[in-house]
């Protein structure tokens, strides 16, 4: 009779965790059961039903009544840029990149069918190559423009099926994204402003919840241009919508994808104390806001003297040095 294998203790297998997340306070273990979705009665998910759904272009037509996260980012630059744009004095211009990052969003998020009924793939061959015409031609310019939706050449849709593909595989971002809405719209007021978000995603689980998807060129600059396009105060704005809404301060994560090679995947939590410095400045801004408008005087936060008393290098563009003689 054959004997059967020792069987593993689940209790105390469990106890030990797969990988540890995050460093001091903000550190998080995840453990096998994790992966399998055991939620306690005190872990009871969040009802998404606050939110709303409805396409882009909807969400997009009611920005001229609604304050968004970007609109605000604009205000904080420049109140002069923010005004601009209110008024249609600066047309929105959507890039290749904007497009694209749109297109990787679609898929990785919304799934193949909604994407490929969003998105063209292809484009016209030209005859005496057999080849198909670049994306930058006139021949493509005309015939995208025949299709009636955005268009991606064979290399960007290549571009966006590596992305999704690279998030697929990264086991945080894998469990982040098995369970949740994808693109619900939030609309309340805050700080006397009416307001709007739409969330790339919102994971009803209690440590997963707010979710933005970013595309970047390297990872390895990633934290910095989390500083610099100050991606805190964007989703600092998010989470205190829910909390007006849903009456809960979601955590907070991000997963960022390359958009070229090696094409990885991150994934970032941001810490409670970031997020509460940035709603604060947003609350500030908000305050300001009000102001301009009583006011009627926008600032270009530029109207005072100022001084350059440094040179500085950065590590980037290093000081060149002249060979004399």
């Amino acid at each position: 009779m054959a004997l059967r294998p020792p069987q593993p203790d689940l209790h105390t297998t469990d106890r030990i965790p797969l990988v540890r997340l995050g460093q001091g306070d903000y550190t998080r273990e995840i453990h096998p059961s994790d992966l399998g979705h055991s939620v306690s009665a005190a872990d009871k998910p969040l009802d998404l039903a606050f939110l709303v759904r409805e396409p882009a272009d909807v969400y997009h037509a009611k920005a001229k009544d609604y304050l968004s996260s970007h609109a605000l980012a604009d205000f904080r630059r420049c109140p002069a840029l923010y005004r601009k744009k209110r008024l249609g004095l600066i047309p929105r211009r959507d890039s290749a990149a904007f497009v694209l990052g749109r297109a990787a969003h679609t898929l990785i998020l919304e799934g193949r069918e909604r994407y490929e009924a969003e998105y063209a793939v292809g484009g016209p061959v030209n005859p005496r190559t057999g080849k198909p015409f670049g994306s930058n031609t006139k021949a493509f310019t005309e015939w995208a423009a025949s299709i009636g939706k955005p268009v991606l050449d064979d290399s960007q849709a290549e571009l966006v099926e590596q992305m999704a593909w690279s998030v697929s595989k990264h086991i945080f971002a894998r469990e982040l994204l098995r369970e949740g809405v994808a693109e619900g719209v939030v609309r309340c007021e805050r700080s006397g402003h009416a307001c709007q978000g739409r969330f790339d995603w919102i994971n009803p689980l209690p440590d997963r919840g707010i979710v933005d998807l970013k595309t970047c060129d390297s990872l390895d600059y990633f934290e910095r241009d989390f500083q610099a396009y100050e991606y805190a105060h964007q989703l600092a704005f998010y989470r205190a919508l829910v909390h007006t809404k849903a009456g809960v301060a979601l955590p907070v994560h991000v997963i960022a994808v390359e958009k070229r090679e090696p094409f990885r995947t991150g994934v970032w939590q941001i810490a409670p104390a970031v997020l509460n410095a940035a709603h604060h400045e947003n609350t500030e801004a908000m305050h300001e806001l009000t102001r301009c408008r009583e006011t009627g005087v926008w600032h270009t936060r530029f109207e005072s003297l100022r001084l350059i008393d440094q040179l500085e290098h950065t590590p980037s563009t290093p000081p060149q040095r002249r060979t004399i003689g």
